[in-house]
């Protein structure tokens, strides 16, 4: 048996070859995706390895005789290759699919002529069977290695760097994928490679512009109430206490409390204790019905901050029952707290929850104790939410800013250089 490894670029480029080769006889063994070249383990390409065989004695095949296919299996390939074409049309060219048409029929199916008989229908029939059924095996293979990246778009070195800076802080692909085609759409239009820093450059430009229109101008002078819902742990007590000092010590304003959170002992003392500190009072609810009593005893106050309790959310019912004690008929806001350290699937399914109630303010905190910033981004997106505030640390009331757009950006961008 004689055996020869190619190394190409997609399967089609190999069958080609391997024609040439070993002849028609050659069957092929096993194929693998590889990489290749690159500088210390980076920007390598991606590669097919491909081994084929030709059992001993079996060499390249004689010239024969260009041989054309039968109409009825000719009409049944185009059909099958204009099928696969949907899935991968982008990823192979056209000769790649005219090379893998023309492979596994040339030498199977010859129209019957004068030196030839035409043979039994039966056979006819069967040969043709199997063509297409290797041809369709071939469509799937093609499908599978398009979908895994075999076959993907590659771009510039300075565009895969920004691609895997973005994968890691988890942004989203859809977004990924539209910046990178963004970029080397530049690159053509320069008819120039960009340097990274360009590269990083543009894209600070392009994120700016997705969020431009969720840009929020924070806690609006009018309001007279805010009130906080988010699941247990993310940090909302401690959040209502940093804006509290915040708007007391910098605004001026005179603060009240309302906390209907009272599953947790814990959570109403400590809410007790920044109210001491601020030297505002503090109203407890226990249902709806005590809320007109609570804005009742702090009519003479600025802004009023109204903890709610941190429940199971992925339960309607608990949405619901917090909701309820949402509604006033003062001038209000509903903010969403949501920890930058808690699953993505869970927060989108809290924003999804709360999006059905027009809730879209969101705080996002413990931003020190993670290092990947793409879910504000992907939040913002999906849900149109409007981040007016992020939080890191527990000090009161420092480690609380407002949501800029422009250093959210570079946090999530990182430098250039950075790898």
């Amino acid at each position: 048996m004689r055996m020869k490894r190619y190394i190409v670029n997609a399967l089609p480029e190999a069958v080609a070859m391997i024609r040439t080769d070993l002849g028609h006889d050659a069957v092929i063994l096993e194929t693998k995706q590889i990489h290749v070249g690159g500088f210390m383990g980076m920007f390598r390409k991606k590669k097919m390895e491909v081994i084929a065989a030709v059992e001993g004695g079996a060499g390249k095949a004689p010239a024969k005789p260009k041989q054309v296919p039968a109409p009825e299996v000719g009409a049944a390939l185009q059909q099958l290759l204009l099928q696969s074409s949907k899935g991968t049309a982008a990823a192979v060219s056209p000769a790649a699919a005219s090379e893998a048409e023309s492979a596994p029929v040339a030498h199977n199916v010859s129209r019957p002529t004068e030196s030839s008989p035409a043979k039994p229908a039966s056979l006819k029939e069967e040969k043709e069977q199997f063509i297409i059924n290797e041809i369709r095996e071939l469509r799937d293979y093609m499908k599978k290695l398009s979908k895994s990246g075999a076959f993907a778009q590659t771009y510039s070195e300075s565009i895969a760097a920004l691609q895997n800076r973005l994968l890691e802080q988890e942004v989203e692909q859809r977004w990924i994928d539209e910046l990178a085609e963004a970029l080397q759409q530049e690159e053509q239009s320069r008819g120039e490679i960009l340097t990274q820093r360009e590269a990083w450059a543009l894209a600070y430009d392009w994120f700016s512009a997705k969020l431009k229109p969720f840009t929020n101008e924070g806690i609006r002078e009018d309001t007279r109430v805010i009130q906080f819902v988010g699941p247990t742990g993310v940090g909302k007590t401690t959040s209502i206490a940093k804006l509290a000092a915040e708007q007391s010590i910098k605004h001026g304003r005179k603060i009240g409390f309302i906390t209907s959170d009272t599953y947790r002992i814990a959570a109403v003392e400590q809410l007790r204790t920044y109210a001491n500190i601020l030297d505002a009072p503090m109203e407890v609810v226990f249902s709806p019905a005590d809320l007109t009593k609570a804005y009742k005893a702090l009519e003479d106050r600025d802004l009023i901050l109204m903890d709610t309790a941190g429940r199971n959310y992925r339960s309607e019912l608990h949405v619901s029952e917090v909701n309820s004690l949402l509604h006033s008929s003062e001038q209000s806001e509903i903010i969403l707290v949501l920890s930058l350290t808690g699953k993505f699937k869970d927060m989108t399914l809290l924003a999804d929850r709360f999006k059905k109630y027009g809730i879209r303010k969101a705080i996002f905190t413990k931003c020190d104790e993670t290092v990947v910033y793409g879910a504000i981004f992907n939040l913002v997106m999906e849900y149109e939410l409007l981040p007016t505030h992020i939080a890191s640390g527990q000090t009161v009331p420092d480690d609380i800013a407002p949501f800029h757009s422009k250093s959210y950006v570079e946090m999530l961008l990182g430098e250039a250089d950075h790898e």
